[in-house]
């Protein structure tokens, strides 16, 4: 079912949406988290682009490096350089500082509105999600274009929930707790 889900979310992908009501949205989603270490992402696949929105971040940047098939992510300081990773993703080099992320801005091929999210099928981010909140508060943004919504996704005991979910139509908050 879930493959089914993905396939219709990411070709309503395919419509995009106001880019710019995105990077307006995404920045008024982030403004109370001045500071924090924000993990955003390289966009790949038609994803929502968060790049504007990061670079108006006051606070450090990092990105997500895939480590390997059903690991966790590690993430690096973001200084501009980049190389190529696993799965057609971008991050930084290795020599770049690892961190520790407060503020994650997480894609998405489609989402729902109880606060889940589909991905691509790797759960990198339900492994990441699970590892960063059982040492600390961690906030969550999944990105999207408001085209991606799905009326359920399935929901395992894996899947981690998000906090907010920022479209170029709307801001969405949920109480993880």
């Amino acid at each position: 079912m879930k493959g089914e889900l993905r396939r219709n979310a990411l070709a309503a992908r395919g419509n995009g949406g106001d880019v710019d009501a995105m990077t307006r949205n995404l920045s008024a989603a982030l403004a109370p988290f001045g500071g924090k270490i924000l993990s955003g992402y390289w966009p790949m696949r038609g994803e929502a682009d968060p790049r504007p929105a990061m670079a108006l971040h006051d606070g450090p940047i990092c990105l997500p490096v895939v480590t390997g098939p059903a690991r966790p992510l590690t993430f690096r300081l973001f200084d501009g350089r980049l190389e190529s990773g696993s799965f057609g993703t971008s991050h930084p080099p290795s020599d770049a500082p690892v961190v520790s992320p407060e503020v994650l801005i997480v894609p998405l091929a489609g989402f729902d509105r109880a606060g889940h999210r589909l991905g691509y099928g790797g759960g990198f981010y339900d492994r990441t999600l699970h590892l960063l909140r059982d040492v600390g508060s961690v906030t969550a943004i999944g990105l999207a274009f408001a085209v991606q919504e799905l009326h359920e996704i399935p929901a395992e005991v894996t899947d981690q929930r998000l906090d907010m979910i920022v479209t170029d139509r709307e801001i969405i908050r949920f109480s993880t707790s």
